[in-house]
């Protein structure tokens, strides 16, 4: 008895100073039908910590059923919203409503208490997901209100930082991020505990990305950094944290750490589906952008068997892969079902005037311009408006436009260098090297283009820096008018090639071939192949 009273006071001890190895042996060695509901409870912890999940829900289901039978409602009511948020966290969402019904239960037979408050914000945070807005923000400013009545900084700064995401979803964006600082103020200052700090540093940054505030989540981000390094690295948080990092190190060109976060975050986030996905989404796309499409490609397939639609970063790499009516056809599957963060749609629309530009479909290719500036004009984010008038300068150099693209991409390239994100900066640089040249500034459009290739050099980025290469190649004249692209399309016509063939070895789609084909053939004043194939030999160009 003596034995197991000193193990069970050590693993009590070692809960209380958040040892979670130690605390998990101390158990171990203690005989489980002697434990208390404090006992289970603390067990629960541990094992969370420790990422055993499976052990947590299993112990924290008995510490519930134990203060239940004693009528402990604070305590059996704690137990139940702990295991509703972990069996919505694991998108078991039926559980998990069963688990919040009986915490809610629980609640009617409590006096005035903070647990009271700990369910109101269990209610607002589902009825923000389920979309009831005006609802969610009514029960969070009674969370609030327990949480300044009972002098609970976790449930305070929990229900604040809710109350700012619930905002942000309203559209009202800079009362809500003003909310989420006010919350990581107190992370910060270490007022929380350490679950609730990772619940608002996780939320944070996601809600700053998902309103494409870089420069707030990366700051954040670093703040978040030194604390999740700290924490049991089986434990959930580190893992959603290397999510964030995996995004921001990509948009700042940060490829290798980028990939390397993610691919940890893949490891570590196995127990949720659509977190795994979207660890592998992050994996992909950044090995897309280094040129591994084969990684890729497994990277987002892997991600789509565990239910999501790893789009724009697939139809990009079929784009990379020469398939650009796939990759058109895909996007505008995935626009019609809309984006669920202005990032994400900004990226899709993107994603969606890249492929249609080189589909030669400028009508699509100008829709999506200009939804995208639409996107831009509603939340105040330099990222959205450097994408806008990014994709805004592309179209229109297609379009003929050159003045109106010099000035779009004028403004783009700016913002970019401001916001230190320097593959879109490098990607606005070549555009802008291609309208000075189309104005008859060659001098100032090789320096713009130079410096792009300069800057997809140090990257990885290998098509763009080919792409850019190409276009400060010496240029030549080539007769009656033909361009670069429809000379080498005549070429592989004279060749033989089929359409298809030329689509393929161009990395363009057969409508764009058939575009070129009909241009040269004006030009050339033939009408048929065999007819250009002779001008190709007459003139050296086969």
């Amino acid at each position: 008895m003596a034995e197991r009273i000193a193990d069970i006071e050590r693993a009590r001890a070692a809960v209380e100073r958040e040892s979670w190895d130690e605390a998990y042996e101390a158990f171990g060695a203690v005989d489980p039908s002697t434990y208390t509901p404090e006992d289970w409870r603390d067990l629960a912890e541990t094992t969370w910590w420790l990422g055993m999940l499976d052990e947590s829900l299993n112990a924290r289901q008995r510490a519930y059923s134990g203060f239940a039978a004693a009528g402990d409602e604070a305590s059996a009511g704690w137990a139940a919203g702990r295991l509703c948020v972990d069996h919505f966290l694991r998108e078991e969402n039926a559980v998990g409503a069963g688990w919040l019904a009986r915490s809610q239960r629980h609640a009617k037979a409590m006096p005035e208490c903070v647990e009271l408050g700990w369910v109101a914000l269990l209610e607002a945070t589902v009825a923000r997901f389920g979309g009831d807005l005006g609802e969610a923000v009514t029960l969070v400013e009674r969370a609030t209100a327990y949480g300044q009545r009972f002098g609970s900084p976790d449930l305070l700064m929990m229900a604040i930082h809710t109350h700012g995401m619930i905002l942000i979803a309203m559209g009202r964006v800079s009362e809500g991020v003003a909310m989420l600082d006010e919350a990581m103020t107190s992370v910060i200052a270490g007022e929380l505990s350490n679950y609730f700090t990772g619940a608002v540093y996780c939320n944070v940054i996601e809600a700053c990305l998902s309103i494409a505030d870089v420069r707030r989540a990366a700051e954040w981000s670093v703040a978040a950094q030194a604390w999740a390094d700290a924490m049991p690295p089986a434990s959930p948080f580190p893992g959603v944290c290397r999510i964030n990092r995996a995004t921001i190190a990509t948009l700042r060109g940060e490829w290798p750490q980028a990939e390397a976060e993610a691919v940890r975050a893949a490891e570590d986030l196995s127990f949720s589906p659509s977190l795994h996905a979207l660890a592998l989404y992050e994996m992909g796309d950044v090995r897309r952008r280094l040129g591994d499409l084969a990684g890729a490609e497994e990277a987002f397939e892997h991600a789509h068997a565990l239910g999501m639609d790893p789009q724009p970063g697939l139809a990009l790499l079929r784009l990379a892969q020469g398939k650009v009516d796939a990759a058109v056809a895909a996007l505008r599957v995935a626009a019609t079902g809309g984006a669920r963060t202005p990032l994400a749609g900004s990226r899709l629309l993107w994603a969606l005037a890249d492929a249609a530009l080189a589909a030669g479909d400028l009508e699509t290719a100008r829709t999506a311009a200009d939804d995208l500036g639409e996107v831009a004009a509603e939340i105040d984010a330099p990222l959205l408006a450097a994408s806008a008038s990014t994709v805004d300068g592309s179209v229109r150099l297609a379009e003929g436009d050159v003045p109106g693209a010099l000035g779009s991409l004028r403004r783009a390239c700016a913002i970019w260098q401001d916001l230190k994100l320097p593959y879109e900066a490098a990607r606005a640089r070549m555009l802008y090297g291609l309208a000075l040249r189309g104005a008859g500034d060659e001098d100032d459009a090789r320096l713009e283009l130079r410096a792009a290739l300069a800057a997809f050099e140090r990257l990885g980025a290998v098509a763009d820096a080919v792409r850019t290469s190409d276009l400060l190649a010496p240029a030549t004249t080539l007769p009656r008018g033909l361009t670069p692209r429809e000379a080498e399309v005549l070429r592989l016509v004279a060749a033989g090639k089929t359409n298809r063939d030329i689509a393929v070895e161009l990395v363009i789609s057969e409508h764009t071939v058939a575009r070129h084909l009909q241009n040269m053939f004006v030009k050339l004043d033939v009408s048929s192949r065999s007819a250009a194939t002779a001008f190709a030999y007459e003139h050296g160009l086969a």
